[in-house]
């Protein structure tokens, strides 16, 4: 794998900051939202991490990480729609939350990823992008983000209960 640029850098670590704001959001408040300054921060750290990604040619051309970062982009825009305009109506809380999480799955997914295939540095984990322990990681991010997506949910679903 290529040495890391100035940019994979600033995208790596920026990267790791918005995952840990994301999880802070998750535990404050039980969601990503704008309206919450975790998920502010979460979110702009997201969407500079996803445009930084677009910069970065590390595997020779437009890669499966350049697609997630164009379905994250796509995700916050969604996210952000349904959270400021309420175009859904009482479903636009569900879509915000499906959709910023999802972005958090788009991170994940690169994270893991470049991580086992550099580290440890000269003995990588995985050499090769089909590698059983790369699936077996999606498939937990996948679940995860199942699971995280119905639990949200069914905390929305009981804010909007009257007292």
């Amino acid at each position: 794998m290529p040495e890391m640029t100035a940019l994979g850098w600033f995208h790596t670590v920026l990267g790791i900051l918005a995952l840990l704001f994301g999880v802070l959001s998750f535990v404050q408040h039980k969601l990503i939202a704008w309206s919450h300054r975790p998920g502010q921060i979460y979110l702009i750290f997201t969407l500079i991490t996803a445009l930084s990604a677009l910069g970065i040619y590390n595997q020779g051309g437009f890669g499966i990480a350049h697609v997630l970062a164009v379905m994250t982009l796509g995700a916050v825009g969604v996210g952000s729609a349904a959270e400021k305009t309420q175009f859904i109506g009482k479903l636009s809380p569900y879509l915000q939350a499906v959709s910023y999480s999802a972005t958090y799955l788009f991170h994940m997914i690169p994270a893991i990823t470049d991580g086992l295939m550099r580290l440890p540095v000269g003995n990588p984990i995985v050499a090769e992008i089909g590698d059983p322990l790369l699936r077996g990681f999606y498939i937990a991010f996948l679940l995860a983000y199942l699971i995280g997506a119905a639990l949200q949910i069914n905390y929305l679903r009981g804010r909007s209960v009257p007292a």
